[in-house]
């Protein structure tokens, strides 16, 4: 998730600036609006959705299954040779949904079964409703569960418990049914309805297993912009329905009409309404990627000059972080959004963000896609490495190096969502840029590029908190835990 602040010597709006991802630098190049065309590509006019259910089955396409090549060594003697990408566990989660999207009557209506197996005993199985969390509630959306077959409790609103004893290994099937009454203000967040533009991000339930600690993940839903906590990796077959006139760009591969594919990836969202097409393609540096990009037609915004910029920094990251793991990348411009908020493989951005929100959420790609967290824990991890790599493409890292950090947050940028919650007013500087001061002050950046190619190989699809990052960084530099510790950040 982005959002923006000025750097040194500027003031920063700061009352409800973790509600909103403040827009684009104003000194940024402005994009263009008279066209919805460009140079090699096409646009399309998007699907129409249906009602029809097919039966799982993600081609290796859609996932980590692709062979990905490791990327070339810039400089051999300063950069250890980069291991292979790491597989997603074989234990992951599949989830099977049907989604209705019904605007007439301001609901989504869904359904789920999702296979989960543990590897290690519990009592319970824990799903986290993000839906319910406090910025969508306030707006006047919620979500409410019911569960087939089983009793379930809900100790607070966006914690859904069922009791079940499970052995390590042992695979269980939970069939849920749920609706979501969509926000009736605007929440400047990851559910939100504008007219005919809707927006679906972490919207239904969601298992919140952390594989290897034998734990659930329940700290509190916090109110800042677009946070959640912990979502796991996992294969997602999807059926949308949405109305006839609209369209839909999502996580994964349409491989038919109002069906999606993906696999071991973190969450699924969608973005829908009257939308303004483009495509093209760009190197990922394992292959070619192909990137649509959507401009809701409420907004003045043209989709061309963003699928420029997508294409260029898909390819610059490519080289930095290793290759971009999946065939696709979508991005959607919708209304009353003044950021952008990530999910793998699509971005949800609002109007006028072409400059950095762009490759910041890019670069969430990398640092949350394929390194996945639990945001709630640790939220430096992808806050801070987006940051950084939005830095490098946009050659800002000196300005962040040199900007403030408030007495509360100057050295805390480890610290989780539980503290920074009343702390909104400093979180942005204190973690997105405090976070990318600790992996700048690691050595010289292109060094640090190394680095971090070595942690999107070693910890790709697994969840990664500060232990893994330090183990990971130490293979470049020795004196990372150090480093890291000035800023709060231990193992």
């Amino acid at each position: 998730m982005c959002r923006h602040s000025s750097f040194v010597g500027r003031v920063l709006i700061l009352g409800l600036l973790l509600a909103s991802c403040a827009k684009d630098d104003p000194t940024a190049a402005p994009s263009k609006t008279t066209t919805t065309t460009v140079a090699g590509t096409t646009t399309s006019a998007g699907p129409t959705t249906t009602t029809t259910t097919i039966a799982k089955a993600t081609p290796p396409v859609t996932g980590p299954a692709r062979v990905i090549p490791a990327p070339a060594q810039a400089a051999a003697a300063a950069c250890p040779a980069v291991p292979a990408r790491a597989e997603p566990r074989t234990d992951r989660p599949t989830y099977k949904l049907n989604v209705e999207v019904r605007p007439a009557d301001n609901v989504v209506v869904g359904s789920q079964r999702v296979e989960f197996t543990p590897d290690k005993d519990t009592d319970k199985i824990v799903f986290r409703l993000w839906a319910n969390a406090p910025r969508i509630a306030r707006a006047g959306g919620k979500i409410e569960v019911g569960v087939d077959g089983a009793k379930s409790s809900q100790p607070d609103a966006t914690t859904l418990v069922i009791p079940r004893n499970l052995k390590a290994g042992e695979t269980t099937t939970v069939d849920l049914n749920w609706q979501i009454t969509l926000p009736t203000s605007s929440t400047n967040d990851r559910i939100s309805r504008s007219g005919s533009a809707i927006r679906l991000g972490s919207f239904f339930p969601v298992v919140a297993w952390h594989p290897g600690l034998g734990q659930w993940a329940t700290e509190p839903a916090t109110s800042g912009f677009a946070e959640s906590s912990i979502s796991l990796p996992s294969d997602f077959d999807v059926t949308l329905t949405i109305p006839q006139e609209l369209q839909a760009l999502a996580t994964g591969v349409e491989d038919k009409p109002g069906h999606w594919v993906a696999s071991g990836v973190a969450d699924w969202a969608v973005s829908i309404g009257d939308l303004k097409v483009v495509t093209g393609t760009a190197d990922g540096g394992g292959g070619e990627v192909k990137v649509t990009v959507a401009a809701d037609r409420q907004i003045g915004d043209a989709p061309g000059p963003y699928l420029d910029k997508v294409v260029k920094v898909i390819t610059d990251f490519g080289k930095r972080f290793g290759p971009y793991p999946w065939p696709t990348y979508s991005m959607v411009l919708t209304p009353e959004l003044s950021g952008g908020i990530e999910y793998p493989m699509h971005v949800m951005q609002g109007p006028g963000t072409l400059g950095r929100t762009t490759s910041h959420e890019i670069g969430h790609q990398w640092f949350y896609g394929l390194v996945p967290t639990n945001q709630g824990a640790t939220p430096w991890i992808d806050e801070g490495m987006a940051t950084y790599a939005e830095s490098r493409f946009e050659d800002t890292l000196q300005k962040f190096k040199t900007t403030a950090i408030p007495a509360d947050g100057r050295g805390k940028a480890g610290e989780p969502m539980t503290y920074w919650e009343p702390r909104q007013s400093i979180y942005y500087r204190s973690v997105y840029v405090q976070g990318a001061q600790a992996i700048a002050a690691l050595g010289p950046p292109d060094q640090v590029d190394c680095a971090l190619r070595q942690l999107v190989a070693r910890q790709a699809y697994h969840l990664t908190g500060n232990g893994e990052v330090v183990a990971a960084l130490t293979t470049v530099f020795p004196n990372a835990a150090e480093v890291l510790g000035r800023y709060g950040i231990s193992p």
